[in-house]
């Protein structure tokens, strides 16, 4: 990596209630483009997250370093790592379901910058039209829309994306990946994401997790290229997955 990592976590430990989830986590998230974690279900990727951001449950043990430049982040509170530039969309979106959609928005907006209303709009037109509607009356893919919405209305330095596309139609998750690989140019991405079609298409560097530890790390294509070794880190095959629902084609493997 020429440029020093945008984020990096060393030796990332977290029980749970006495569950040991992680054990000696350790990855760079590379300061442009697309690091995309991956595993199988239960192994820790949402906890790592959630442990990079101050999220872990109260009563969770969190131990081990996490370090933006010459910042270490652990022991301060989320609200003050949101405003110094972590931007973070939760599995399971987290909008106010009573509010409007510009009632979210507006909840959104940090005290210092402009909030970026038109960078919004111009990804997610659709949130502008629904603007007085409730959240709670939006589809699934809208209110993934309006999760990502919210992040994209300030600046950021990395943005920490959870399984966007999780329960989406097809075409919603051609729109979603559409959006996140045009951040991406401008703003680095720790992504976790099932669909290898999506993964394909947005990530440069993985991390594979597996019994809460790194199992594989390196460039995604390389991982992707060997279905072996796909299938025996994330017991999935690498041809045909889920392809039409990223917009591209089916490895011809």
């Amino acid at each position: 990596m020429s440029n020093p990592p945008v984020l990096t976590v060393s030796d990332l430990s977290v029980r749970i209630a006495g569950l040991h989830i992680l054990q000696g986590v350790s990855f760079d998230v590379a300061p442009s483009g697309v690091t995309v974690l991956l595993g199988r279900n239960g192994v820790g990727k949402t906890t790592t997250l959630r442990a990079i951001l101050g999220l872990t449950p109260r009563g969770g043990e969190v131990r081990g370093t996490v370090r933006t430049g010459d910042r270490i982040l652990g022991g301060e509170p989320t609200h003050r790592l949101v405003r110094g530039g972590l931007g973070y969309v939760p599995e399971d979106r987290c909008v106010f379901a009573g509010l409007t959609v510009a009632e979210n928005l507006r909840l959104a907006e940090r005290r210092s910058g402009t909030p970026g209303y038109d960078r919004v709009y111009e990804l997610f037109p659709e949130l502008k039209r629904r603007g007085r509607q409730r959240a709670g009356s939006l589809s699934g893919g809208q209110q993934q829309m309006l999760a990502i919405g919210r992040v994209l209305l300030n600046d950021n330095r990395l943005l920490l994306v959870d399984e966007p596309t999780k329960g989406l139609a097809p075409k919603v998750v051609t729109e979603v990946a559409e959006v996140l690989e045009r951040v991406a140019v401008a703003v680095p991405v720790l992504l976790v994401e099932q669909n290898l079609a999506v993964v394909r298409r947005l990530a440069r560097d993985a991390v594979v997790l597996a019994a809460g530890r790194v199992a594989w790390s390196g460039a995604a294509d390389e991982l992707l290229r060997e279905p072996e070794l796909t299938r025996s880190l994330l017991g999935v095959g690498v041809a045909g997955d889920h392809a039409a629902g990223a917009g591209g084609k089916a490895d011809p493997k």
